[in-house]
């Protein structure tokens, strides 16, 4: 058995239904408490970027262009570094299946592995017990079941068992998921996708998802369009809907209810004194109109032809994907990028020189498409990107690949780190010696941030209960606590040396003017003899407050 360009599609389709029915599931295995852009999330939302182009494929396309039109719509909709690593393993997929009209089981395993090559090079210092070494270890078994046999059913299975016996090892590799009784989020995504294509591949049929199987249960005289409801796999043509007004003395309405489930699906029969609401999918909406009036007249009927709104939406969606402003001219030499959330955060950077804002950040990472968009808005022939998040770096690097002029990523993890770099450009030097000093200028400040604990859990010695007050030093979690003024004190004072000159403070939108005074004032009684202090209104969220010390 080969793998057709319809199989792949579907299976894929199945697989991004998979990890979007699972990501809260896939969500709660972050160790981490803090409030994150959470690995499900980021996943299902990437996966989910190619779902209108792939919906919109006519049953004879090719295993190249399926996998293609997948790889481009994750690559461009990337989000945080799981879903980064996800469309570098279809990008590797498409490339293996370049070409091909059909795919046996070797061409998959092969292409596999290409993708699973390329994730590991994008991560500079990559970790093992993550998703990178499940997808490894299971296209390692996929592979050497291929020397065995081309059947694509069994060089499935075994890359699923290998996946779930690599994911439960997990543990052993990473203390921090054994110490909290998980497996890693990013390999059970993983894993959720391949099953859902594994669904396919063994005639199982695919995975629907949990918003159209909810939605085909609810009552549908609801005004919705039932192309954007149902997917490619509608059993029946027509939603016929209905009113009938009564006769007197009419036969019971599960006498009508019997006949329509015996011509289609998805019935709804609502009685009442005077009126049957009616709903069903059917290839025959005659005869469901000619039953209804052998109780009574009809009234607001409605048929829609599900197959034909669904192409047409999915295609008009695809179009929309594919339909890009214009860039802007290149009119400077250098321009700016940078991610950040909250008003004055924002207004901070622009102050700073910054010509494109990306909202986003800690919980909200934005995708690859976002950044892309935000470098061709600006007019520079050279533009230097500020992710301000560990999160954010690697989906602001594949951007580079898809930009029509130079693109510098600067490793800026947070806020602070992003405006001392924009504070060290000087429009007098060159773009190589700016990207030098902007980078070694990162190391030149020491960040803190205050938030809570969105989950309970153990850091290193720390027992953290949800809703404790969190301080983070440098991307470490350093302090505990229910009061956050003194979270914000120890913070700032773990990161005050000997050199330390410049403190800037900035709070967020659930901290008040009143009370982001009144911890300023007690930072500069405590340090504030030879350190200048800076108080600034970010707005931003997750975030009570920012430290920059320099």
């Amino acid at each position: 058995m080969e793998i057709s360009g319809k199989l792949l599609r579907d299976g894929i389709i199945s697989g991004a239904h998979n990890i979007i029915n699972n990501k809260n599931r896939v969500d709660e295995l972050n160790v981490f408490p803090v409030p994150d852009g959470d690995t499900g999330t980021n996943m299902s939302m990437t996966i989910s970027n190619a779902l209108p182009e792939l919906e919109a494929m006519t049953d004879d396309v090719t295993v190249s262009a399926v996998a293609n039109a997948a790889a481009t719509g994750m690559l461009r909709g990337a989000r945080g570094n799981s879903g980064v690593i996800l469309s570098l393993l279809f990008r590797g997929i498409s490339k293996g299946l370049s070409g091909k009209s059909s795919a046996n089981g070797k061409d998959f395993a092969d292409a596999l592995a290409k993708g699973v090559s390329a994730a590991y090079k994008s991560v500079m210092k990559p970790t093992e017990g993550t998703v990178l070494t499940v997808s490894r270890e299971a296209s390692e078994a996929a592979i050497k079941k291929a020397e065995e046999t081309d059947d694509i059913v069994e060089i499935f299975t075994a890359l699923i068992e290998e996946g779930e016996a690599s994911l439960n090892r997990t543990p052993e590799l990473l203390p921090a998921l054994k110490k909290a009784g998980v497996v890693d989020s990013g390999a059970m995504g993983f894993l959720l996708i391949f099953k859902g294509i594994y669904s396919v591949v063994k005639g199982d049929g695919m995975i629907e998802s949990a918003e159209d199987l909810h939605a085909k249960r609810e009552v549908a005289f609801v005004s919705t369009n039932a192309a954007g409801t149902y997917e490619t796999d509608i059993k029946f043509t027509y939603c016929t809907e209905y009113i009938v007004n009564k006769n007197d003395g009419c036969d019971d309405a599960t006498k009508l209810r019997a006949y329509l489930e015996s011509i289609g699906d998805s019935v709804v029969v609502v009685d009442d004194d005077s009126i049957i609401k009616i709903h069903v999918h059917t290839d025959h909406p005659g005869l469901a109109f000619e039953k209804g009036l052998t109780f009574g007249y009809l009234t607001n009927m409605k048929i829609e032809n599900m197959k034909e709104q669904h192409k047409t939406q999915a295609k008009k969606a695809a179009n929309q994907l594919r339909s890009r402003p214009a860039p802007a001219k290149q009119e400077k030499e250098i321009g700016f990028v940078a991610v950040a959330s909250g008003a004055g955060v924002e207004a901070l950077f622009s102050d700073l020189g910054v010509d494109s804002i990306v909202r986003g950040g800690q919980t909200s990472n934005p995708s690859t498409e976002d950044i892309l968009d935000a470098i061709l808005a600006t007019p520079a022939k050279n533009v230097f990107v500020l992710p301000n998040n560990k999160n954010i770096i690697l989906a602001a690097e594949q951007a580079v690949k898809l930009a029509d002029r130079k693109v510098i990523v600067l490793q800026s993890r947070s806020v602070p780190q992003g405006i001392t770099a924009m504070l060290t450009y000087d429009p007098d030097l060159s773009v190589r010696e700016n990207s030098i000093n902007m980078t070694a200028a990162l190391d030149n400040v020491g960040t803190g941030l205050v938030t809570f604990a969105v989950r309970d859990s153990v850091v290193g010695d720390k027992k953290i209960k949800q809703g404790d007050i969190l301080g983070m030093e440098n991307g470490k979690l350093n302090v505990v606590d229910r009061d956050l003024t003194k979270v914000l004190y120890k913070v700032t004072k773990h990161l005050i040396n000997g050199g330390s000159s410049y403190i800037t403070v900035i709070y967020g939108a659930d901290v008040s003017d009143d009370d982001a005074q009144n911890a300023f004032a007690y930072l500069k009684s405590r340090f504030g003899d030879s350190i200048e202090f800076s108080l600034v209104n970010g707005g931003q969220p997750v975030y009570y407050y920012m430290v920059s010390v320099e």
